[in-house]
């Protein structure tokens, strides 16, 4: 079956996942591009891009339908639900929105329809959890009537490299036939191509597995940086050295913020808790990367200590609140660990990020963006998020803004050069 038979596609969820999947699909589809956030699509429509990831132009050139009327995604042949998967605030899933999205599809499913989950679940939630969901408001038969399946999205944000049409992306179905449909409906804009995973436990599982397993590595790579700062090494000389060896895992120390990263493994945590087994190396690499932003904090409030310099009421510069580098996505981001942190040490912070949105930053953190480098000098200043744009920064500057002859730079990442700055007689520290 090609993809251009079919009628209708509705993409459920207009963020960072769903808007690339819309648009990439109505190149050879109808596509309606749903949102519940009216703003959202009314923004969508005007041609503005707010995830940043594909551009004004691909915006206004597509032919998206972009929509918040629940009427338009009806007699849709197939519905992708993209939404978010957070937590609550005892770490527990939180299914407000895929539940919400289920109900919102059950009430347009006609016989003969898919419906296809993308969002960040553990084994069973589709199955067990949004099926039910889907019957109760069609009135229709799930494998009878309509057929469901699970694809795990793997968008990276800010990445330009690895897009959505250069990622293999994993299939499943809740049937052989299922499986097939949709997998000859992904293979028409994925170009690396899919892979049709056993069952839909088996995909949603995967997805875990793959966040999962970068967190424990990250965390690995923060335990060893907090060691090796007793010791007065440097994390990336260690790892400049450990990385000649052919087999060895390049991960970095850093913030481990987002909305996937930093979510997912709870939801591995919760399950394994209901079948009975209490998790140790995932949980313990949760609690690891949480505490990175207060230990990055308390080292900043040692620097000005040892550098003879107050605490209270000191002027400090974040430059990046981003979650990662090169996106202006701010969701979960671990750099306002660090803000508030240091806010309650007393201490007065400007941020500046250049790709963040100032608008969402203050209504969704209370935190008043710097347009641009402020002019003023600082006790020391926070490279917290290593975008390119801020390549630029060299010693000169950083001695341009430091209020006294001792200038700090924090550089989290080690974005910069180390020794430019030390050679110059700047104080630098780096996880």
């Amino acid at each position: 079956m090609k993809v251009n038979n079919f009628k209708k596609i509705a993409v459920l969820g207009m963020g960072y996942v769903g808007l690339p999947l819309a648009l990439a699909f109505s190149k050879e589809n109808k596509v309606i591009g749903f949102d519940i956030d009216k703003n959202k699509i009314e923004s969508y429509n005007k041609g503005i891009d707010l995830t940043n990831e594909l551009g004004n132009e691909a915006i206004k050139t597509s032919s998206v339908f972009f929509s918040y009327n629940e009427n338009d995604i009806k007699n849709s042949d197939f519905f992708i639900i993209t939404v978010p998967t957070p937590i609550t605030p005892n770490k527990t899933p939180n299914f407000k929105y895929i539940e919400s999205a289920s109900e919102i599809v059950g009430k347009s499913l006609s016989k003969g329809s898919t419906v296809i989950y993308e969002s960040t679940v553990y084994p069973g939630v589709t199955e067990d959890i949004c099926a039910p969901i889907l019957e109760r408001k069609s009135g229709l038969k799930c494998g009878t009537d309509f057929k469901i399946g699970y694809s795990p999205e793997r968008i990276n944000p800010g990445d330009k490299e690895h897009r959505l049409e250069n990622i293999v992306k994993v299939v499943s179905g809740m049937d052989q036939e299922s499986l097939e449909i949709i997998a000859n409906l992904y293979e028409s804009i994925i170009e690396a191509g899919v892979y049709r995973a056993e069952s839909i436990k088996v995909a949603e599982a995967s997805k875990i597995v793959e966040n999962a397993q970068r967190d424990i590595n990250i965390a690995f790579m923060n335990e060893l940086a907090m060691v090796f700062n007793k010791m007065d090494l440097n994390m990336k000389d260690v790892l400049d050295a450990a990385k000649t060896k052919w087999n060895f895992l390049n991960f970095t120390p850093g913030l481990v913020g987002g909305h996937c990263i930093s979510v997912d493994p709870y939801y591995f945590i919760h399950k394994a808790e209901e079948l009975g087994y209490h998790s140790q190396l995932v949980i313990s690499g949760r609690q690891i990367n949480n505490e990175m932003g207060k230990y990055i904090a308390g080292n900043i409030v040692k620097l000005l200590i040892n550098n003879d310099k107050k605490v209270k009421n000191s002027q400090i510069l974040i430059l990046g609140v981003t979650f990662k580098q090169n996106c202006s996505d701010i969701r979960n981001t671990k750099v306002m660990d660090i803000i508030n942190e240091l806010k309650s040490y007393g201490v007065n912070i400007d941020v500046f990020d250049p790709l963040a949105n100032e608008q969402e930053i203050k209504m969704k953190y209370d935190i008043n963006l710097s347009k641009n480098l402020p002019k003023k000098t600082y006790d020391a200043v926070v490279l917290a998020v290593e975008h390119d744009k801020f390549e630029y920064i060299n010693p000169e500057y950083i001695k341009s803004i430091s209020n006294d002859n001792k200038p700090i730079l924090v550089d989290i990442k080690s974005f910069l050069n180390k020794n430019e700055f030390i050679k110059e007689g700047i104080i630098h520290w780096t996880l």
